[in-house]
This record gives C-alpha cells, sequence and structure tokens, in this order.
C-alpha cells in the first residue's frame, strides 16, 4: 500500500482551516428567547459540529456548539441551553465544557493531537485470536494509556475458539502483563465465559474500548448492554481483519452503574506524536532502571553499561517487551508529518 504524501506544515495548516470554515457554516446561533435556561448535562453522542446532551433526568437534547468552544467529546460535561421548541431537530445549544479529569486523546495527521473521549477512568484494550493476538499491538495500546494516566485493563476476546494447548500457550503470553501488575481478563460472547468478571469490572466506572477492528468490541457491547443493538462486522477473507463497525462516538449507560463510551476515534493509537522518553517510560517495568544507564542518551540496545538491556538479560524484564519496545522504536517515523507535533 503507498504511504500516505507528507504535506508541509503550512499545506496541513490550510487543509485544517478550510475544514473548520466547512464546519462554521451552517452553524446557526438561536436567540436567547428561543432558549431556556442554563443546565448540566454530559455529552453522550458526538456527530459532526452537533453533540447530543443528556441532562439529569435522562432527557437528551442536539445541540449545536459555541465557536468559541474548542473541542465537545463523549464524556464532556458541560452546561447547556436546551431550546423551548421540541419540534427543532437541533435545538440546543452547548455552552459550557467544564475542565476535564481525564482525556484520551490521539495524533491526527492533520490537525495534530485530539480529544476522543472525556473524564475516562479505564481503558479496555480488546484484543482476539482471530485476527492473530499481537503482543506488539497490546504493547501500543498500554504506551497509549499510560500516556494519558488512564489505567488499562486487558481483555482477550473469542477464546472458544481456542484448544485446551493453545489456550495455554496464550495464558502464559498474557502472564508477562500480569507479572508487571495489569489486569487480564478472557472473554467469549459466545459461551459468556468472563462476562460477568467484565461487568463487575464496568461498574460505576467510565470506560473506553479499544482495539482493532474486527475484535468483537460491539459483540461485547451488546452482551453487556443487549437493546445497544450494536453493528457486527465480518472479518474479511482477504485481510484477516475485521470491518468497521463504529461510525459515531457514543456514551452509553450500565443499569447497574458506569457508563461506556465507544467511538470509531479508538480504534487504533498512532504513537509518532510522543518523544522517544515517553515511550520509553510508557513500558512501566522500565521505569525502575530509568535515570541509571551509563550514558544520558542510552538508546537501550548495545550501549556500554544500559540498565534496561541488562536487565532484559537477566530476565528481570521480559525479552518479549524489551523486543517489542525496540519495534515501537523503529516504526515511530510511519505516517509521522514533516513537523512533528510538541507532546
Amino acid at each position: 500500500m503507498a504511504k500516505k504524501p507528507k504535506l508541509t506544515h503550512k499545506q496541513r495548516r490550510q487543509v485544517s482551516t478550510n475544514r473548520q470554515k466547512r464546519l462554521q457554516q451552517n452553524d446557526t446561533v438561536q436567540n436567547d428567547e428561543q432558549l431556556a435556561d442554563s443546565r448540566a448535562g454530559i455529552v453522550v453522542g458526538r456527530f459532526g459540529k452537533h453533540a447530543n446532551v443528556q441532562d439529569d433526568t435522562g432527557v437528551i437534547t442536539k445541540c449545536h456548539i459555541r465557536r468559541t468552544i474548542g473541542s465537545v467529546v463523549c464524556g464532556d460535561k458541560v452546561e447547556f441551553r436546551p431550546g423551548k421548541d421540541a419540534s427543532i431537530t437541533v435545538n440546543g445549544i452547548i455552552e459550557l465544557v467544564h475542565d476535564r479529569e481525564s482525556v484520551l486523546t490521539r495524533p491526527d495527521f492533520y490537525d495534530g493531537v485530539k480529544p476522543i473521549a472525556a473524564n475516562i477512568d479505564q481503558i479496555i484494550i480488546v484484543s482476539s485470536v482471530i485476527p492473530a493476538l499481537s503482543l506488539n499491538i497490546i504493547d501500543r495500546y498500554l504506551v497509549a494509556a499510560e500516556d494519558v494516566n488512564i489505567q488499562p485493563i486487558l481483555l482477550l476476546n473469542k477464546i472458544e475458539l481456542l484448544s485446551d494447548d493453545e489456550r495455554s500457550e496464550v495464558d502464559q503470553q498474557l502472564q508477562i502483563y500480569r507479572d508487571i501488575g495489569y489486569q487480564v481478563l478472557l472473554t467469549s460472547c459466545k459461551t459468556s465465559e468472563g462476562i460477568d468478571q467484565l461487568t463487575a469490572i464496568l461498574k460505576d466506572k467510565t470506560s473506553v474500548f479499544v482495539g482493532q477492528s474486527g475484535v468483537g468490541k460491539s459483540s461485547i457491547v451488546n452482551q453487556l448492554l443487549p437493546e445497544a443493538d450494536e453493528a457486527i462486522g465480518d472479518i474479511s477473507d482477504n485481510s484477516g481483519l475485521g470491518q468497521h463497525t463504529t461510525t459515531a462516538a457514543k456514551l452509553l449507560h450500565f443499569p447497574a452503574g458506569g457508563d461506556l463510551i465507544d467511538s470509531p476515534g479508538v480504534r487504533e493509537f498512532a504513537l509518532w506524536h510522543l518523544a522517544v522518553e515517553k515511550v520509553t517510560s510508557g513500558f512501566i517495568e522500565f521505569r525502575d532502571f530509568l535515570g541509571g544507564c551509563k550514558f544520558r542518551d542510552c538508546k537501550h540496545l548495545d550501549d556500554p553499561g544500559c540498565l534496561i538491556r541488562e536487565a532484559a538479560e537477566q530476565g528481570k524484564i521480559s525479552q518479549q517487551r524489551y523486543q517489542s519496545y525496540h519495534k515501537i522504536l523503529a516504526g515511530m517515523d510511519d505516517n509521522r508529518p514533516n513537523r512533528l507535533i510538541p507532546t
């Protein structure tokens, strides 16, 4: 597949400017007399330049967004004014976004680092035995989660497809994550194994699922919330990858308490916007050795006096994780814009 052409900073800025102009062309702001008093709400859906806001009574209002507001994402706590005429489809205005307790971001080729979900308690990293389990992809998601300081939990789905021997092998692969303190959960939407445990993990938390398409995120949502009726994509016979099914960001409520944010923006996390030092610290078992290498610019490869390499050689750090770290660094330039985004 041909690589995306790299645009200059000026070209990227012009693309972003044109996009904002298109979004604002039809931004109709209603008169104050058409709006009710301001009230608190939470963003439960984001569609282009509009957002769905739910108030404390459960009523959802489709709102315009004031041009003075920088960004609005699912999970944002806002102040908004609903319209008095309920027959108008978009009849409210978001006037204020409260400070976020946490924010999940991803780099955008044109617009820099963009928020995609707010006020998250935990990130559920969903993998599957189909497509093939990739520990390197898990490690990339873990780095992204550590960078935004949101607790990650690892979930391996579709385990009913494994034989006893295969399951034992996979469980051994995942043990390296348990050993460094991450919680690992195995689930099956066919047999319901692990679903009750997942329900307990999600209770009274705001969570977000991340993972490649085809790993069964929508199937899990349907197990947890049958009324959500999430569309389920097929696995491509040619690529072995899943088809994208989530098309708009939304926040779903669990009857027993807790929320789940489902967004097309969290399928993949590129890491090219991060400094090498942030990727290194994203491997949490490396942290005890950081700052102790002989040279300040240690690359943690063949450098003399490298504590991280020595720890891997001595079995204090997983060799698989050590190699995965260097594989991530080697791929950092993929799709990197000409001008780096400050971090």
